[in-house]
């Protein structure tokens, strides 16, 4: 079974941006939003996946990810439960773990977070400077509820 651990900060300031190593641009939407098992389409640069993820306990949840044909993945995002959410994804090395800083768009102009994947729910991490307040455990910031509840109109 494929696990994610995943935690997610706000990112303060600009100070990563020196970090960053690349950049794609990310379209997903979502064909499940259910709390218990999303299924999300997303179009990252020149590729696509559909991925399912399970209900989150802590920062832990049983994730499948599939690469699929850019041309279906368009398709899909058709057939999306809300609209697509739009995103820059960043790579930034800090202490010798990649961090994913996502710059929204669109509706979630503004938002700009970072995600660091684990190996445990205990494992010690650096945190740069950048990094503001923890939002792990805050549904307002799930890319899936981000899609009908968007950031600007908070």
């Amino acid at each position: 079974m494929g696990i994610e651990i995943e935690r997610k900060f706000l990112v303060a300031g600009e100070g990563w941006r020196a970090q960053a190593s690349s950049q794609t641009r990310f379209s997903q939407g979502y064909l499940s939003r259910d709390p218990a098992r999303t299924v999300r389409v997303r179009v990252a640069g020149e590729r696509a996946f559909l991925t399912i993820k399970g209900a989150t306990t802590g920062a832990t949840r049983a994730e499948f990810e599939y690469a699929i044909p850019v041309a279906d993945a368009q398709q899909l995002l058709a057939m999306a439960d809300g609209p697509v959410v739009e995103k820059v994804r960043h790579l930034c090395t800090v202490g010798g773990m990649t961090w994913e800083v996502d710059e929204f768009l669109g509706a979630n102009a503004g938002l700009v977070v970072a995600e660091i994947e684990l190996q445990s729910e205990d494992q010690v991490f650096m945190h740069p400077d950048w990094l503001g307040d923890e939002v792990t455990g805050d549904a307002r910031y799930v890319n899936a509820n981000l899609a009908v509840r968007p950031f600007t109109s908070w």
